[in-house]
């Protein structure tokens, strides 16, 4: 097991968007951040501001336009997608295509980046996927169809197929968007503990902003001006969190440590 507190990922002089026949359309750039294992960050930004492409850049689905995107003491760009796919597992929130896999077989394809070319699963794929359901708590609905469990359980087996792909990085972009705020409090709780109890590295996005400051151990931060990684004490002692939003209406109290909405 990795060591809390080792580099993960960082990135260094970033910049984010999108190369066309026209040039470049950059969405952001002088982004720094280190992301390391046994922590849980929160991504969080208005919408529209990048969050996606940044997730999309540091995942190596779509290039950088500058800067370098180091995972694991390597570029990004130089992993095969099987190497990748050893280091990195990413969680999103679209819907699953149609299918009749149950929950334990929807686990057991985090294992496809070891399993031999028939997809036999071994004893320790086997382990893997036992463990990944235990540490998740939803081993008693591994002969569940899919779909037939709910929105809350969902997310905890698609984080479950995460951990069986044994990664030391995990990636998820918005995964309590459908949950109501019971099954958001225990998702991201549930994200909090396995960081701390595996020493994997989690990085999310999310909307959720006070839950965000509530329980995770950093942010990064991003406004239209710059891209910023801190704690949640130190953002709220610099007040990184105040230009979050550019409406007069919303404001971020440093004393409650909650957004607050005027003249209400």
């Amino acid at each position: 097991m990795m060591e809390t507190g080792q580099t993960i990922l960082s990135a260094t002089a970033l910049s984010i968007g999108y190369s066309s026949k026209k040039g470049k359309n950059g969405i952001a750039s002088d982004i720094y951040l280190d992301l390391k294992s046994g922590t849980l960050t929160a991504l969080i930004g208005a919408n529209g501001i990048g969050k996606s492409t940044l997730l999309r850049t540091l995942t190596g689905i779509q290039k950088t336009l500058s800067g370098n995107v180091v995972l694991n003491g390597k570029s990004i760009e130089s992993y095969s997608p099987i190497q990748l796919a050893q280091q990195l597992s990413i969680v999103l929130t679209e819907s699953l295509p149609p299918s009749n896999l149950t929950v334990f077989e929807l686990v057991a394809l985090g294992r496809q980046p070891y399993t031999n070319w028939i997809g036999k699963l071994t004893a320790e794929d086997l382990e893997k996927i036992q463990e990944a359901m235990s540490l998740t708590q939803i081993t008693h609905l591994a002969q569940k169809k899919h779909y037939e469990i709910s929105d809350g359980q969902l997310q905890k087996v698609l984080v479950a197929r995460a951990l069986a792909q044994n990664t030391p990085l995990i990636i998820l972009d918005e995964p309590t968007t459908h949950l109501d705020l019971l099954h958001k409090v225990s998702l991201l709780k549930l994200l909090k503990k396995l960081a701390s109890e595996t020493k994997k590295c989690i990085l999310f996005s999310t909307h959720d902003l006070d839950l965000a400051l509530q329980l995770s151990d950093e942010m990064i931060v991003m406004n239209s001006k710059q891209t910023v990684q801190d704690t949640p004490p130190n953002l709220i002692h610099n007040g990184i969190l105040n230009s979050l939003f550019e409406d007069e209406n919303i404001f971020f109290d440093a004393d409650k440590a909650k957004f607050i909405l005027k003249n209400l």
